[in-house]
């Protein structure tokens, strides 16, 4: 037992290993914080599960990039924006449309184990679509990412109410004269590009553990959208860079450390909250 834990929790050579992920650290800061800005959009929307429906459609545009030789970034683009687009057409209904997302889904998954079993390259290159591959990052990507991060907050902040406003009601919303439809149709892709470069970075099974879990944990201590975004961002980043930091020197892929901490982290906050809830306290607030 405690030789299986050696293998999985080490920091044997920790320091000499840690100049080596400092990109990735960067990276995983990133990725944190545009995870834990646009969770609350995603969980206001009901889109989790077009998230995921998302994310396999990056995963395919990045594997059919890859078998073609091309640049994975933009194929991963074009596949998650193509997904976002058909989904934000679907209009204000599209809460309601898992049974289109479920049939997008495995046929983007389908597509990308296709392309990838098509591919006579490096295997390391396969398995990292699915699990990322992180720990590798280069400067393109990270200035891709970071140039990602500026894009989410330059389209985001300034429409931050109205699309909240949309989101929570967007029968109410269009009556009082908000577009509905465009910003939608803005966000989701915004949404398809976030989950493009999660895709390149932390692979496709983990999209879900960065854009979801965080703000599940956050609305479980607080409802008000503004502290929900701070702890989101905060949980995110943790998760990211401890999962970074953790895989070190076990060298072990970073996903299931990332996940395991972001489960982590939503089991203690439904916990506190459960406690505030038993002793009164509400964890519901006037939105500010």
């Amino acid at each position: 037992m405690a030789d299986a834990l050696a293998k999985l929790i080490s920091f044997d050579q920790f320091w000499s290993l840690l100049p080596l992920v400092t990109s990735s650290l960067v990276a995983g800061a990133l990725l944190g914080v545009i995870a834990g800005v646009i969770g609350p959009m995603i969980q206001a929307r009901d889109l989790a599960f077009a998230v995921h429906g998302t994310a396999e459609l990056s995963f395919a545009g990045a594997a059919a990039a890859l078998l073609a030789g091309v640049s994975i970034t933009l194929g991963a683009v074009a596949g998650s924006v193509i997904g976002a687009i058909v989904l934000a057409l679907m209009g204000i209904r599209a809460r309601q449309s898992n049974s289109l997302i479920g049939i997008v889904l495995p046929f983007g998954l389908g597509l990308g184990v296709l392309f990838l079993s098509l591919y006579d390259g490096r295997s390391s290159n396969k398995f990292g679509l699915l699990l990322g591959q992180i720990v590798s990052v280069d400067n393109a990507q990270l200035g891709s990412l970071a140039l990602l991060t500026v894009v989410v907050a330059v389209v985001l902040i300034p429409l931050w109410r109205p699309m909240f406003f949309a989101a929570v009601d967007p029968v109410v919303a269009q009556a009082r004269g908000v577009r509905v439809r465009e910003l939608s149709l803005i966000f989701m892709v915004v949404l398809g590009l976030v989950c493009a470069m999660c895709v390149q970075l932390v692979g496709a099974l983990l999209v879900m553990a960065l854009l979801i879990t965080p703000t599940a944990a956050a609305t479980c201590l607080t409802a008000r959208p503004a502290l929900v975004s701070v702890l989101s961002v905060a949980f995110a980043v943790l998760s990211m860079e401890g999962g970074i930091l953790l895989s070190l020197s076990p060298g072990r892929p970073i996903s299931p450390y990332v996940t395991t901490l972001s489960f982590a982290i939503y089991l203690v906050c439904r916990a506190v909250g459960a406690v505030r809830t038993r002793r009164g306290w509400s964890t519901r607030a006037v939105a500010a």
